[in-house]
This record gives C-alpha cells, sequence and structure tokens, in this order.
C-alpha cells in the first residue's frame, strides 16, 4: 500500500497547503492511497477512551454510557442509525458517513449516490477545521446522444474521503446499515413523501422510479408505506465488499457507463476515474471570545452566501438585509466575480439573486470529544433527473454546469475555538435561496448575542429554511450539560442525542 499511496498522493487537490504550520502531505497520502485502494481496510484504529465494562462491547449500541453527543438529519431513520454509531463507541465522522449513506436510501429525493455535497469537519486534536469537497461532478460538454446529461457521482467517494478524518468504525461497517435498509424496506418519511408529492408526475414516468416510488395503482407512494430498493441494496453491498473505488474504475464503473446511457446520462469511464473529492480550507470569520466560525468554500457558494450573511449580521444588519448580502454574494461567484476573499471584502455588491436553485439536505453531528462534522448534500434537483441506472438502482444528479439546472446553495458552518481547541456550534440548512440565512442567522444569535438556542433557530430561520443546529454554549469537549441539538421543528427531521442512560 506504500507505494500506492505515493504515486496517488498528487491526484488529491488540497487547497489549503500553503497554510503555515500546516502540513498538506500526510493527509493527502491518507486519503489518495484510501481512494486508489478501496479494497484495503481504512484508518480504523482509533480505539475509544471509554472502556466498556460488562456491556456491550465497542461497535455495539449501548457501549458509550453517558453523554453520547447529537445529531440532526432531515431524516429520522439516518438520525436514529447515526445515534447507534455514537452509542457504539463511533466518532461523529463515523456518525456523518453512516447517516448520509443512510440517506441516500431513506431520502433519495435529496441525496443519492448519483449525486454529492460538502462536510466540515472539526478536529479538536488539532484545534482547526477542513472542508471535503465532493459535490456532483462537472461535464466538459453535453455528451452525444444524452438527453438528461448527468452530473458524475460523487457521494460514496467524498463520504470515504470524509472518513478519513477521525474514523473509529470501519468504513465497511458504516455502510451496512444503508444496505439493510434498502434491502429489507423502510419507511417512506414525511420528507420523502411531500418531495415525491411535489413531482410524482414526472417521475414516475420513468420505469426504474416507478418501481421504487410507486404503489401498485400508480399513485405515488405516502408516507408510513414501506419502500424496499433491491438494486440499490446490491449496488451498496458491492461497494461496501469490493470498495467505492470499484464505482470509478474496472468492471463495475465499466457497468455503470454502459448502463447509465439507458437513463439518458451517458457518464464516460474517464470521467469517473478522474472524478475524486477534495480536502480545501475553508472560509472563516471571527468572531466573540476568540471563536472562529468555517463555512463552506466555493464552489459550495452558499457557504460563502451564509458566511457573507454572517459579516452582515456581525456589522449590525437586519436578518432581510443579511440575506439579501449573501444572496449578491453567491450571485457575484456565479458571474465570475472574482475569488471568495474578494466578494466578502467587497462594498458595493450589486443586489442580485442566484435565481431558482436544487434541493439540498443538511446534517450536523458532534461526539463525546468534541469532534463535529456539518453537511450539505444534494442531487443537484428533486430526484435528480428523474431516471433510475438500470441494474444500479439510484438516480443520477443533473449535471449542474450545462442546460438549464442550477446548482443548490449549499450552506454549513462550524464554529469552534482554536484557543482552547473545543467545537461550539454547527449548522448546515436547505430551503433553497434560504439555505444560506438559515445557517447565518441561528449563528449569529448563538455566538454573537447568546440567544438560546431553540429560539436562535426558530427566528434565524426564516422560511423556506429548514435548519439542524448543533451547539455547546460553554464548549466541548469540557461542558456536555451546555450542548443542545436541534432540528427544524417545521421541518420533517430529528434531532437525537445526547445522553445514553
Amino acid at each position: 500500500m506504500t507505494s500506492s499511496a505515493e504515486t496517488g498522493a498528487s491526484v488529491f487537490q488540497r487547497a489549503d497547503s500553503s497554510r503555515p504550520g500546516r502540513s498538506a502531505l500526510a493527509p493527502s497520502l491518507m486519503l489518495a492511497a484510501a481512494l486508489l485502494l478501496p479494497g484495503c481496510e481504512t484508518v480504523n484504529s482509533a480505539l475509544s477512551p471509554i472502556i466498556g465494562g460488562g456491556g456491550p462491547a465497542l461497535g455495539a449500541p449501548g457501549f458509550v454510557r453517558g453523554f453520547l453527543g447529537g445529531v440532526a438529519t432531515e431524516d429520522p431513520a439516518a438520525a436514529l442509525i447515526a445515534r447507534n454509531v455514537l452509542s457504539a463507541g463511533g466518532s461523529a465522522t463515523d456518525a456523518a458517513v453512516a447517516a448520509g449513506f443512510a440517506m441516500s436510501v431513506t431520502l433519495p429525493s435529496r441525496v443519492g449516490l448519483g449525486g454529492g455535497g460538502a462536510c466540515l469537519s472539526f478536529d479538536p486534536a488539532k484545534g482547526t477545521t477542513e472542508a471535503v469537497m465532493f459535490l456532483p461532478g462537472t461535464r466538459a460538454a453535453v455528451p452525444p446522444g444524452a438527453d438528461r446529461p448527468a452530473a458524475v457521482p460523487l457521494l460514496a467517494r467524498g463520504l470515504f474521503g470524509l472518513h478519513t478524518r477521525n474514523p473509529v468504525r470501519p468504513f465497511e461497517e458504516l455502510m451496512a446499515p444503508a444496505e439493510q435498509l434498502a434491502r429489507f424496506g423502510t419507511e417512506v418519511s414525511r420528507g420523502l413523501a411531500a418531495d415525491l408529492a411535489a413531482v410524482s408526475g414526472p417521475l414516475l414516468a420513468d420505469p426504474g422510479a416507478r418501481a421504487v416510488f410507486a404503489r401498485p395503482d400508480g399513485r405515488p407512494k405516502v408516507a408510513g408505506e414501506t419502500m424496499t430498493q433491491p438494486e440499490l441494496a446490491g449496488t451498496l453491498g458491492q461497494l461496501r465488499v469490493g470498495g467505492v473505488g470499484d464505482m470509478h474504475q474496472g468492471g463495475f464503473a465499466r457497468r455503470l457507463e454502459e448502463s447509465s446511457r439507458a437513463a439518458g446520462g451517458n457518464l464516460t469511464g474517464d470521467e469517473l476515474r478522474a472524478a475524486l473529492p477534495n480536502l480545501v480550507a475553508p472560509i472563516e470569520l471571527p468572531s466573540r471570545n476568540g471563536d472562529r466560525i468555517a463555512f463552506l468554500p466555493p464552489p459550495a457558494d452558499g457557504g460563502l452566501a451564509a458566511a457573507a450573511a454572517f459579516a452582515a449580521l456581525q456589522g449590525g444588519a437586519s436578518l432581510p438585509d443579511a440575506s439579501r448580502r449573501g444572496l449578491a454574494a453567491a450571485a457575484a461567484w456565479r458571474q465570475g466575480a472574482g475569488d471568495a476573499r474578494a466578494i466578502l471584502a467587497s462594498t458595493s455588491l450589486p443586489a442580485a439573486e442566484p435565481g431558482p436553485v436544487g434541493a439540498s439536505a443538511g446534517l450536523v453531528v458532534f461526539d463525546r470529544l468534541g469532534h463535529a462534522v456539518s453537511c450539505a448534500f444534494t442531487m443537484n434537483n428533486l430526484f435528480g433527473t428523474g431516471r433510475v441506472v438500470p441494474g444500479f438502482g439510484f438516480l443520477l444528479a443533473p449535471a449542474a454546469n450545462i442546460g438549464q439546472v442550477r446548482p443548490p446553495l449549499l450552506s454549513a458552518a462550524l464554529a469552534y475555538n482554536p484557543n482552547i481547541k473545543s467545537f461550539r456550534l454547527a449548522a448546515a440548512a436547505s430551503g433553497q435561496e434560504a439555505a444560506p440565512i438559515g445557517v447565518a442567522g441561528p449563528a449569529a444569535l448563538q455566538l454573537l448575542r447568546s440567544t438560546a438556542p431553540l429560539a436562535a433557530l426558530e427566528s434565524g430561520s426564516p422560511e423556506p429554511a429548514r435548519t439542524q443546529l448543533g451547539t455547546c454554549t460553554d464548549y466541548l469537549p469540557g461542558y456536555p450539560n451546555r450542548c443542545s441539538i436541534l432540528s427544524d421543528p417545521r421541518g420533517a427531521g430529528v434531532a437525537l442525542g445526547a445522553i445514553d442512560r
């Protein structure tokens, strides 16, 4: 594995290698090796500092007693899986990976193997935050013969990349719950049912989608009904056993290339092989008490919008004015008006909006030791292209850089204190154009005004934002009794944690 890791290091792009005191080489070698050798066991050797005495073993729910951390997602089944990972001794990273794969089964309207996302990861040992970027890959041009050009899938490889940031449990173990949900069935959630109702006409015109999402009479399934996905279970099982790299190279990738043509997406083997997540520096702004707040960087330009809105709120702007400032920043980025720092520093951005944007889903999780992850996932559109890849069981995402599709404003943030290396807050939001203020508003009310967490969420997330919020008022590790985990009560998600007795 050593020689392969050294050979593959250059394919992992890292944008923060020039930051003083940081080594770009070691993390790059580790992630590149993992991506290029997907069949090898990943970095799973970190043992839990809590030793069970006569109870469940490490890796079994119930191993951790007392404070677990917390998780909030837009899907209840995924939240429960993430909480079980925390209870079994897994880290926030492990829980986020397991929840991400679970959401690809339980909320495929917004999360799927054919799509991607972006995550922020805080490591209390280093006192730093990193961004793992795996947005659905763009295409050079409309492929010949493609009537619904697909983005290059990156969710599986992206979650594998995220797993290199503070893992405890084996990666294949974290994939297993999603595979089981797909194989044995899961209930249609309220969130998925609402998405189905919104686009059922065109979606159910596809035979593959109809087989998964429709009742026998052809009408869309409703909340509480069972949904099984045997082809998706087979895909997840093969990736679990063979490694997620199989999706991008070898026989599995060749079959995907061929089958994508039947769905009108026309992926190519070269594009699949070249698609890799990036580890980059987030956008960071100072806050009070020496805290720093990190936002997703472009091309997840919802993070730029959230950063601009947060800066405006820090300067005394109202929520509506801050939201407009954030949307103007995102629009400037999309129009090629300069780099993110220049846009943030500008005092004369013209009022503008990025126009109608795609759907997304948020996730936040923190563990008992103060590791934290905040993610935003997307299919670039509700149910992506609306077509399931035959034999693979997942929907393709539309390519966002060609045609009429506008990518979502992926918005997530993490606040921490670099001096005491402690976690303070995590937020992620969906809700189209309101997603950035759905992150910036609650974050500002918590960090700048010490508003109670629920009040900050309810007053800081204007419609149609749906915010997932985790906050530790007196930091973590240190004061677990001052931690809260919340899911927007207007949405269909759930928050779970933080004590297991």
